[in-house]
């Protein structure tokens, strides 16, 4: 039987989890802990925090009211909102073109977290000689047919889920792995809290250190900080509406903003409880950017005692991070064809499954195949994909989202107050109306400018 396109969630802790879920991913388990390396600790962490609460939760608010208060997916929910002869609408397409850009190359990653889990679990990283984990990362990028079956198994996967319902499928299983993801990333936490440089590690990243940010310049951590705090919760492409449209209208949306951030904020600081440790019981340096979590971080688990078990524990709870973002997003574009097109739900998982598959090719082609060819002289496919969505689609859509929610040229700062307060909990103040027309705006365009630049 097919859903209604009304259902919901069928439980307020059901919504947080799955909504955290879709921003949780491997911006928090794997971007966090190697930018916050590179830009000195814990100052960053700081300022990282901050921008969170001025900018994140904001913007995570503006798309859950579009959400709530339309019931339906973002080029609908445009066009139900807007002023009549409008087209705040046409950026809802763009929106789902960026959801599905996201996907073909974030499913190709999120194998890359299942490849790792495998290898671990099955033993072939044992004997791995001392200094053979980066070798093992190359031999996997430059195997298209190892790469493409943990990318299909992931796509087929996330698809699976959705094919049981929201309730049943995307609900039911989201419960499940981001509990055991946060069971998991405590029990990690503390294993690596008890190896011989875990005060070190501990001190580089909680502790701050203004002459070391003074180095790498005030700048450039303050920048990164913005950045990060923005692009953790997944704003500016419509997946976090999707789960607004499903939202019960009990509780209010700065409140349930808040605990999704906070739940967000908690695995990213616990992946650096896990990984700075170990960098400085394993002299492993905490700066060396995104090859610390597929080859610094797999040394260190090759050459510690138990490895074998604790590394399989750190990328079941990397596979855990990033499918839940993959199965959230494919929600948004399994409804978004339900709702744009009339078809059925099961007809949608099956199209937008065969779609993806192919679609998510190139990426893994690019690390081998294409390489070095043609536009991929320079940067490979997933670079190119990721510049497109991270630097252009993003943050440029939550510019749209703020200024469609706060200037009565779109919705209104009256609607969206409106439809955020509605309910019981941590009500938004309308005293921040002009933040939000003229301060959160040039935020949002300082990022914009510095992601083309």
């Amino acid at each position: 039987m097919e859903e209604k396109q009304s259902v919901g969630f069928g439980t307020r802790i059901g919504f947080i989890l799955v909504s955290a879920g879709c921003a949780i991913g491997i911006g928090n388990v794997w971007k966090f802990p190697y930018v916050a390396g590179e830009m000195g600790g814990a100052v960053f962490v700081l300022f990282y925090l901050l921008f969170l609460v001025i900018m994140g939760v904001p913007v995570m608010t503006m798309e859950l009211a579009m959400g709530r208060a339309s019931r339906l997916t973002l080029v609908n929910g445009y066009k139900k909102l807007e002023k009549k002869g409008s087209r705040w609408h046409l950026h809802g397409w763009v929106c789902l073109a960026g959801c599905y850009l996201l996907m073909m190359y974030y499913t190709t990653v999120s194998g890359w977290m299942f490849d790792y889990f495998f290898k671990f679990a099955t033993g072939q990283l044992e004997h791995v000689e001392p200094g053979g984990a980066a070798a093992v990362f190359g031999e996997m990028l430059a195997d298209p047919i190892e790469m493409g079956i943990f990318t299909i198994l992931t796509v087929i996967f996330g698809f699976g889920v959705l094919s049981l319902g929201v309730q049943n499928g995307l609900e039911r299983v989201n419960k499940v792995m981001m509990g055991g993801l946060l069971i998991l990333i405590v029990v990690l936490a503390i294993n690596s809290l008890t190896l011989s440089g875990a005060a070190e590690g501990m001190k580089f990243f909680l502790l701050p250190d203004f002459e070391r940010a003074a180095e790498i310049g005030y700048g450039e951590v303050i920048s990164s900080a913005m950045n990060q705090a923005f692009f953790t919760l997944s704003l500016g492409i419509g997946a976090i509406e999707i789960f607004g449209s499903y939202m019960s209208p009990d509780r209010t949306l700065m409140g349930e903003g808040a605990r999704i951030a906070a739940l967000d904020t908690f695995v990213a600081i616990l992946s650096g409880i896990i990984i700075f440790p170990a960098c400085f019981s394993f002299s492993v340096a905490p700066e060396q950017g995104p090859s610390l979590i597929f080859v610094a971080l797999p040394e260190i688990f090759i050459n510690m005692p138990h490895g074998r078990i604790w590394g399989t524990l750190f990328f079941v709870f990397m596979t855990f991070a990033s499918f839940s973002t993959v199965t959230g997003v494919f929600e948004n574009l399994v409804k978004g064809l339900v709702d744009n097109f009339g078809i059925t739900r099961s007809r949608s998982v099956v199209i937008n499954c065969i779609f993806m598959i192919f679609a998510s090719m190139p990426c893994v082609l690019g690390f081998n195949v294409l390489s070095g060819k043609g536009l991929f002289t320079n940067m490979n496919v997933l670079d190119v994909e990721d510049f497109i969505v991270s630097n252009i689609i993003l943050p440029v859509g939550a510019l749209i989202f703020t200024l469609f929610c706060s200037y009565r040229f779109g919705w209104g700062f009256d609607n969206y107050l409106k439809e955020a307060n509605t309910g019981e909990g941590v009500k938004m103040p309308r005293a921040l109306k002009y933040y939000f027309m003229f301060v959160l705006p040039v935020l949002i365009l300082i990022i914009i400018v510095q992601g083309l630049t």
